[in-house]
């Protein structure tokens, strides 16, 4: 297609990105609000679509530069007749008023139920936010492959991801970008702290059973003053307060409920070791943002993102997914060498410079001029 972009603004042109709902708290939204926050700076036109309003809304920058719009008012979920309606004259009357430019859809389902609506002035960039692993257990990947070879470009999290659907799901278009940090932290940690931190929503995929039991076993062999703080909301709470006290450990998990983003740099500043028991991840930036501060993290090793983020014994620890005991062997081991933990947060540290913010709008910038090309 390769159409002329220029004239959008005065940062070369204007960008949409749309999402199924901007606003729940989770690493896509994050990302997208970073990158739109980050664009607009730079003197783009900027502009965040969510189709749906989150149930529960989360504030991810204090002062944007860029435009919201939301088009239903209720949460995902199965649309009547007249809401796909609804949905596509409010789509094409916002699009007539954004400027040359791109647009970036942020999942399988946006591109979708957005991508035959682009005006032709605005480029459309698919982004899979989730791996290559993921994406072939699931309906992901059919979508991908059916829909994604048309669009100018197919972003993905790693070099890894972009090769593995480049070759199985025979994309002509791939393009890797990293998930990037939200901030650059002046102080790290200095890893005292006898807390192991676990960040995300309190649902089915982060598995934070998992990590209770893990971390069960490891404080039993550790001094016990060691404490697991979950920072999130969910569904699972009450359930996951059960299983710690099953575990005989509901002494020693906090659940702290959401924290503002503008307050979590303290939460990682007091931490002294992250932990990720999920069942599938992207590119979680959790883990760069605690490396970011020094915390080095211990995580089942479920996709080529974060063997992107944490290599193993170096700058942090990947076990076997779903084995629990190798889990709490590697908490364990933290938990009881500040020595180790400081030497990998270090690392950590300087492994993550590649996801600061600057780095990964010039990786941004870099598509929009091969695109347009």
């Amino acid at each position: 297609m390769n159409r002329d972009t220029r004239g959008g603004g005065s940062g070369g042109g204007a960008v949409v990105f749309a999402c199924l709902d901007a606003d729940t708290l989770g690493g896509v939204q994050r990302v997208t609000h970073t990158v739109a926050q980050g664009l607009a700076e730079r003197g783009r036109e900027v502009h965040v679509i969510g189709l749906h309003r989150a149930e529960s809304p989360f504030r991810y920058v204090e002062r944007p530069r860029y435009t919201a719009h939301v088009i239903h008012r209720a949460p995902v979920g199965r649309l009547s007749g007249p809401a796909t309606r609804h949905e596509q004259r409010t789509l094409e009357r916002l699009l007539r008023d954004v400027g040359p430019g791109f647009a970036v859809l942020a999942s399988p389902s946006v591109v979708t139920r957005i991508g035959r609506l682009l005006p032709e002035r605005l480029l459309p960039i698919g982004q899979y936010h989730g791996s290559y692993e993921h994406a072939r257990g699931s309906w992901h990947l059919r979508s991908v492959r059916g829909n994604y070879g048309t669009l100018e470009k197919a972003v993905f999290l790693t070099e890894e991801d972009a090769w593995l659907f480049s070759e199985h799901a025979l994309l002509p278009n791939t393009w890797s970008i990293p998930n990037p940090l939200p901030a650059w932290p002046s102080r790290t940690a200095d890893l005292s702290a006898r807390r192991v931190l676990g960040i995300g929503r309190l649902g089915g995929v982060k598995r934070f059973d998992r990590l209770i039991s893990a971390f069960a076993r490891a404080r039993g062999r550790v001094d016990e003053g060691w404490e697991l703080h979950l920072i999130g909301e969910g569904p699972e709470l009450e359930r996951l307060r059960s299983h710690a006290a099953a575990c005989e450990v509901s002494d020693g998990v906090v659940f702290r409920g959401p924290v503002p983003a503008a307050l979590m740099g303290r939460e990682y500043l007091g931490g002294s070791v992250l932990a990720l028991s999920s069942d599938h991840e992207g590119l979680p930036l959790v883990v760069g943002e605690a490396a970011s501060h020094g915390v080095p993290a211990v995580a089942f090793d479920v996709s080529g993102g974060l063997r992107s983020l944490i290599r193993d014994g170096e700058t942090g620890l990947l076990v076997p997914p779903t084995d629990v005991g190798a889990l709490a062997d590697a908490l364990a081991g933290l938990m009881t060498s500040a020595e180790r933990r400081r030497r990998l947060g270090a690392a950590a540290r300087a492994h993550v410079e590649a996801f600061r913010p600057d780095r990964v709008l010039d990786r941004w910038e870099t598509l929009f001029d091969e695109v347009t090309r």
